[in-house]
């Protein structure tokens, strides 16, 4: 099992990746700059948060752009799974590779805090390890994290089960209060139609340490590690 993390100008939670899937989970990954284009070997992908290249044009617009997108893409088509991570969700979905677009907060301002999460769906290789409906708490940082989507694919990511993680209050309910950036129906993360591209704006590595307060976040690359050790 080898996992490529991907770098782009501007990237600063590519250590912080690696880190937790070679230091603390033991695994096989490496980071891979973004000229480098080609992804052989690699059993699968995580583009962590940070900046891009470009993203004063619009986040994650010109990365989505780069030739190593056309590898991911690719890989991604072999059934392999494709993680992003904050600035990582505004890359996939600007490459298409998800549906909708993250734009400025609804409070157009900076936020970085932990947020309450409600797992929505079990039928992914990021989400095996938690429970249906299981409540979490992920960090944030972002300034452009409102996921928009038009109706007509709001309606099939939910007619899917393609919302695999909501903004929610302590009790679980997705109410306005607990929506930090002003997402549509409180989305957090989504994956596509074939259910191994997921895009998530909180930051699952930065709580996958006890030192960190939360190990929570680990059960996300846990998952996608079973996955691709059962599939690949």
């Amino acid at each position: 099992m080898k996992i490529a993390i991907i770098q782009f100008g501007g990237t600063n939670c590519d250590l912080d990746v690696l880190h937790v899937l070679k230091d603390v989970m033991g695994l096989e990954a490496e980071t891979v700059w973004y000229k480098q284009e080609v992804l052989n070997g690699f059993d699968g992908v995580v583009i962590p948060g940070g900046f891009s290249y470009g993203d004063y044009l619009r986040a994650g617009a010109i990365a989505a752009r780069t030739s190593i997108m056309d590898s991911v893409k690719k890989l991604a088509a072999e059934g392999k799974p494709v993680m992003g991570i904050c600035n990582g969700f505004q890359v996939l979905t600007e490459a298409r590779m998800l549906k909708g677009a993250l734009t400025t907060n609804a409070y157009p301002k900076f936020r970085c805090h932990w947020a309450n999460l409600r797992v929505e769906t079990l039928d992914t290789p990021f989400t095996s390890r938690f429970k249906e409906g299981e409540l979490i708490s992920l960090p944030i940082a972002h300034m452009e994290g409102k996921f928009y989507a038009e109706e007509a694919d709001l309606a099939e990511l939910d007619e899917n089960e393609r919302v695999a993680f909501r903004y929610v209050d302590e009790n679980g309910k997705a109410t306005e209060e607990a929506n930090p950036n002003g997402s549509i129906e409180n989305i957090a993360g989504i994956v596509n139609e074939g259910r191994n591209v997921l895009g998530l704006m909180p930051h699952p590595e930065r709580a996958s340490e006890a030192i960190l307060g939360s190990e929570t976040g680990r059960k996300l690359f846990e998952s996608m590690a079973d996955y691709i050790t059962e599939n690949f």
